[in-house]
């Protein structure tokens, strides 16, 4: 199975792509568009999808990023448990806001990540591209989080990591893999439009309190 998904399916300009690589294509952008349009069948679909890109970035070389997947399938099972049972007395997880505090943990944790294993690729591994590897790292384990709990911010850190895989991936020869994250920069967009609109709808729903009582004359 493995030998078949790293065979090459066709071939672009003198560069093969591998079934891995076009399978990652199809379950990926179906992923980010269930995410976008709040479906909770993203969580298999997108468990399917990081086991496929696991296999392709190993045998590309990105070490960081094959091995943020398994993280991933962890982040991508408690999600799909959140979505359904994160909100209000275990209810379905709303869209909602990062708090101030919860924005300072998210950048501590960013740069502890990015300079930790830009210092790991580069000592222990033979990555030609360790800083970028380890910052896209550091930013998707951060929307993946925020995916998790539905904040609508984690849209603004996926637009961020997809601004640099897109030249990464075609810097290592993947280029369906960069066209990839091209339509998911597009869908990004997309979510963000569609989860603040959900927060205006949720405000426009909240009930008015009601005034005090008129004090008889």
């Amino acid at each position: 199975m493995i030998d078949w998904l790293t065979g090459t399916a066709f071939t672009v300009a003198g560069t093969g792509t591998t079934w891995a690589e076009l399978l990652g294509f199809a379950t990926g952008a179906l992923n980010v568009w269930l995410v976008a349009r709040q479906r909770i069948a993203n969580w298999p679909v997108g468990i399917a999808n990081v086991l496929l890109l696991m296999l392709l970035f190993w045998t590309a070389g990105l070490y960081a990023d094959a091995g943020l997947q398994l993280v991933y399938v962890a982040l991508g099972l408690y999600g799909w448990w959140a979505w359904l049972y994160g909100g209000e007395r275990r209810s379905r997880l709303t869209v909602s806001r990062t708090g101030p505090g919860e924005w300072w943990a998210l950048a501590a944790a960013g740069l502890a990540l990015t300079v930790g294993l830009w210092a790991l690729l580069t000592r222990a591994t033979d990555s030609t591209v360790p800083l970028p590897d380890a910052l896209t790292t550091a930013l998707s384990l951060l929307a993946t989080y925020g995916q998790t709990r539905k904040r609508v911010e984690s849209w603004w850190l996926w637009i961020t990591a997809d601004l640099v895989y897109i030249p990464l991936y075609a810097y290592k020869g993947l280029y369906l893999t960069a066209l990839l994250y091209l339509v998911f920069l597009g869908l990004c967009v997309l979510g963000l439009r569609e989860w603040r609109a959900d927060l205006r709808r949720q405000g426009s729903a909240t009930p008015v309190p009601p005034g005090p009582a008129p004090v008889a004359a």
